[in-house]
């Protein structure tokens, strides 16, 4: 039997309507003759200051009689989502909650669902089964924190360790390996000595992982505020050197996951530009983003190629990394395809790793001609219309104001490298890229007929040239001079 934690109560003070919603439910199954708790996340965020989302219920009742009690009650229990794992849905006027089961687990052959699920008779069979300290709290209907696992420890020394022997959590599920990390950036804690040594020994279950359930992971880590430092534990204990699984034509395909980032580790820089080695500057990039998607794979694969065979230079005794932004962009092309994100997420990330080091390159030489750089983007054939080109530019000079200040020199300014991205966002709106980009009115496709397209698209080139403004009354005049000219050649 686990020891209580606890020397004195902590009490919470929730509010809400939906705590009101939680209250409702322990109270009933408390009257009903069965004890029950908030457990989980909704007492971690409640002790960190921070408003829950949802309360899940655990409770001693069995499932059958977690719905009789709560139809007697008069709520509803429509939605029960898994009656052998012991959880139903309860609906109360505040909304819907999971109430479950104590329960334990039996892991076997699967790297992420247990074999065999059994009910418990206690809340501390129940805790005992979850992955960190700071999941495994629970909170009676008072707000009375119930702690079996040293979650308030851990989160006062803010870290993250498992309950019980780190090497059997991760062992019974694969998947805890990237939760960790993810929990780390989310909470901004440093892992637990023992969570680090029990990671490695579980690396081989990682194959049992299914790809979507790795990538649910990855996204939500990247996107968690101290997103650096669920990073470094991701590469630098070697999980992201790992392989999970998808299943394709009745067969399952091995994917690596993301074994192309460990060669930045310690990977040296000229320092004259970078304070930092490859990844601790990938790092400073990814963490000095805002928490987009697509910022944050861009800034985690910019410079992905540096150090690469055929890339790797030296010149007078100077580190040089020529054609990285090409090469990245083709490795966050087959990096980004082979973990299954959807197209237009690759083809932005790519572009934005092929694009950084041109846009550094404006930003700091003043004869380089902006208008010339959006024009050939516009015919590129990589973007549809005038607003994804807009949208795409200014992602860049997010990405390339966090990548000046990942560098790590003193004294960087940002404030040129947002501007410039101020400046081709505005002359991407002069750039139309397709016909319906073109700003004129109903009267123009009354005055040209069937001529409409051709001419749309001789307007179109005129426009990007800057010959012809893109507006109402210039391209109706534009159109008029053109038919006016057709007319002249047929007499």
């Amino acid at each position: 039997m686990m020891k209580w934690f606890t020397q004195s109560k902590t009490i919470l003070k929730p509010s809400g309507p939906i705590w009101a919603g939680a209250v409702r439910i322990i109270q009933a199954l408390a009257t009903a003759g069965f004890e029950a708790y908030v457990v989980g996340g909704a007492v971690r965020d409640l002790l960190l200051h921070q408003d829950p989302h949802d309360y899940d219920i655990v409770t001693k009742a069995r499932p059958d009689e977690i719905i009789a009690v709560m139809e007697q009650c008069g709520y509803t229990t429509t939605g029960v989502i898994g009656k052998s794992f012991g959880v139903v849905v309860v609906s109360v006027p505040e909304g819907s909650y999971e109430v479950t089961t104590y329960r334990q687990e039996r892991y076997g052959a699967d790297s992420h669902r247990p074999e065999e699920v059994t009910y418990a008779d206690s809340l501390v069979e129940d805790v005992k089964r979850r992955d960190f300290t700071v999941n495994g709290m629970a909170m009676s209907v008072t707000g009375e924190v119930v702690d079996l696992v040293g979650g308030l420890q851990d989160l006062k020394k803010r870290t993250l360790r498992t309950i019980g022997d780190a090497n059997e959590r991760f062992q019974e599920d694969a998947l805890r390996l990237f939760r960790a990390c993810r929990f780390i950036g989310k909470l901004d804690f440093l892992p637990h000595r023992t969570l680090l040594a029990g990671m490695t020994p579980s690396f081989e279950r990682v194959k049992g992982l299914s790809l979507e359930r790795v990538r649910q992971e990855l996204d939500g880590l990247l996107v968690t505020p101290a997103v650096a430092k669920g990073l470094d534990v991701l590469v630098q204990s070697g999980l992201a050197n790992c392989s999970c699984r998808v299943l394709e034509h009745g067969e399952y395909k091995e994917v690596p996951i993301l074994p192309e980032l460990h060669h930045l580790v310690g990977l040296p820089q000229q320092p004259e530009f970078h304070a930092y080695d490859g990844w601790l500057h990938t790092l400073a990039v990814v963490q000095a983003t805002r928490p987009d998607l697509t910022l944050r794979w861009a800034a985690l694969l910019h410079d992905v190629a540096k150090g690469e065979e055929g890339i790797r230079g030296f010149n007078n005794g100077r580190i040089t990394d020529r054609g990285h932004d090409k090469a990245g962009a083709v490795m966050a092309e087959d990096i980004l395809t082979r973990l299954q994100y959807p197209k237009q997420l690759v083809n932005r990330v790519a572009w934005l790793v092929s694009s950084h080091m041109r846009f550094h390159y404006f930003v700091n030489n003043e004869e380089a001609d902006p208008w010339k750089w959006m024009r050939k983007e516009a015919v590129s054939g990589t973007f549809r219309k005038s607003d994804e080109l807009k949208e795409a530019v200014l992602q860049m000079a997010e990405v390339c104001a966090a990548d000046v200040i990942g560098c790590g020199r003193p004294h960087s300014s940002t404030a040129g490298t947002l501007a410039f991205g101020d400046c081709l966002a505005e002359i991407t709106k002069s750039m139309p890229i397709h016909t319906r980009d073109l700003a004129y009115g109903p009267e123009l496709p009354d005055l040209l007929g069937k001529q409409t397209g051709t001419i749309l698209q001789e307007l179109l080139v005129q426009v990007r040239s800057g010959q012809v403004a893109n507006e109402p009354t210039a391209l109706l005049a534009a159109a008029e001079r053109k038919l006016a000219r057709k007319a002249h050649k047929e007499l």
